[in-house]
């Protein structure tokens, strides 16, 4: 792919056959280098930068079913081959595991195509330049209303890695991604109560980003509405997830349908797949051949081609999320979905996981509540994968005859995972693809709000 320095690729080769000189039945090599940049400005003035350029090689080899990790940001030939030296070692030391080692040969017969990842524009932009985004952004917030009249900051990243693969069956590949984020967060005050609140836009391509002015409206129109924020009263109601904090339900979902929650016997879904989990019309997909995707690829840490894994198909669980090892332990077969940093263990992690849109607005989905709440912050960690049991603060607007009323805080909205998705009552057409999960406004029949 463009961008891509070709030798970093036979870089992860020479390291693979050192380690298959070195004793391994069989390597990998990953190769991650790249440049990252951030800044954050608070009330005009910059408060952090950073402009790094990290590196970093791992190797993964196995002696037959015992496996060791090790991994360097020196390339120098003794170097590495010291580094699968000790790796070997430390494999030969290391329990056996019987479902240890690569992926099967035949995953790696069809590659994908993956669409464009890498649009360097924002690195080839002055740290300057960068800089006045997000001041560009804190001033229109700061200049929407006068009762916004502080700012926790506002900040401009960007990124561009690089990475290349090869293992012992010799598959090997390489791409270069670049990421921006751009965000502003004010804080606004009226008759002596103070609220916050923030806006972000965040891809692969600068140029696909809101403007900082627009960023910067949109976060003050969000603190604005937050002004006057009292305590909810309990009862069971309808609640209406706006697309941040259904992306904040939908994680727990991806994390229940891993390879590793199920292996570990972690997880609600464990012995669902096949049944009813949610109603007909909703769907879930990980597709890490997304155009535009933030966890797009062409393959994952194993090297395995990437495509699109089907979770939930009209309401019917249909998939996990599997590398090759949850796969092999599991009788089942990798869906690309191995993730690892060069110096740390595979695990199994989602591409761009999302709750697909329906139909209707948000605005629609709000006036068909006659009272209830619009959740527009999720607080804490409340959450217990195995049970499925919710419940966790939050913060939003209640609903009266379908108009957004006032702002409420201090509250908490509880249920179960199971029940949550089985009382899906409508799906916006509005998806947010701020992070790798996302999703639109999604209505749930009911929860219990605590507050008063």
């Amino acid at each position: 792919m463009s961008g891509f320095p070709a030798n970093r690729e036979e870089l992860a080769r020479d390291v693979v056959q050192m380690a298959m000189e070195a004793g391994a039945s069989a390597a990998e090599a990953i190769v991650r280098q790249g440049s990252e940049f951030s800044a954050a400005v608070r009330l005009g003035s910059i408060e952090k930068l950073l402009q790094a350029n990290p590196r970093k090689l791992g190797v993964r080899l196995f002696c037959d079913s015992r496996s060791a990790i090790a991994a360097t940001s020196d390339f120098s030939p003794d170097t590495l081959r010291g580094m699968v030296e000790d790796a070997v070692a430390m494999a030969r030391a290391a329990s056996p595991d019987a479902a240890a080692g690569l992926p099967g040969a035949e995953v790696y017969s069809a590659p994908a195509t993956c669409p464009e990842l890498c649009f360097p524009a924002a690195q080839q932009l002055e740290a300057g330049a960068k800089i006045d985004l997000a001041r560009r952004a804190e001033e229109a917030a700061l200049g929407h209303d006068p009762r916004i009249n502080n700012s926790e900051g506002a900040g401009f990243a960007d990124t561009l890695v690089t990475i290349a693969y090869a293992n012992s069956l010799g598959a090997g590949g390489s791409y270069s991604k670049t990421t921006a984020e751009l965000y502003a967060s004010p804080l606004a005050e009226l008759d002596g109560g103070k609220q916050r609140d923030h806006w972000l836009s965040t891809g692969l391509d600068l140029a696909r980003l809101e403007s900082p002015e627009a960023i910067g409206a949109r976060a003050a129109t969000r603190v604005l509405r937050r002004l006057g924020a009292r305590k909810a009263s309990t009862g069971e109601v309808p609640v209406v997830f706006d697309p941040l904090a259904a992306a904040r339900v939908l994680s727990h979902l991806a994390e229940a349908a891993s390879g590793t929650a199920l292996l570990r016997k972690a997880s609600f879904l464990l012995d669902k797949l096949g049944t009813r989990i949610a109603p007909p019309g909703v769907h879930i997909v990980d597709d890490a051949l997304l155009p535009n995707g933030l966890g797009s690829r062409p393959f994952d840490s194993e090297g395995v081609p990437s495509g699109a894994t089907r979770i939930v198909d009209d309401g019917i669980l249909v998939g996990y999320l599997l590398d090759s090892y949850s796969a092999r332990k599991l009788g089942m077969r990798s869906t690309a979905s191995s993730t690892r940093e060069p110096s740390g263990a595979a695990r199994v992690g989602p591409s761009n996981f999302f709750l697909a849109p329906g139909s209707l607005s948000p605005e629609a989905i709000i006036g068909s509540v006659q009272r209830g709440l619009y959740v527009t912050e999720l607080i804490g960690f409340g959450v217990n994968i195995v049970s499925g049991n919710f419940s966790q603060g939050a913060a939003g607007l209640w609903i009266e005859n379908g108009e957004l009323a006032y702002a409420v805080e201090e509250i908490t909205v509880a249920g179960n995972l199971t029940e949550m998705l089985l009382g899906i009552e409508a799906i916006g057409n509005d998806p947010v693809a701020v992070s790798e999960t996302f999703a639109p406004t999604v209505k749930i029949g009911k929860m219990v709000v605590s507050g008063n």
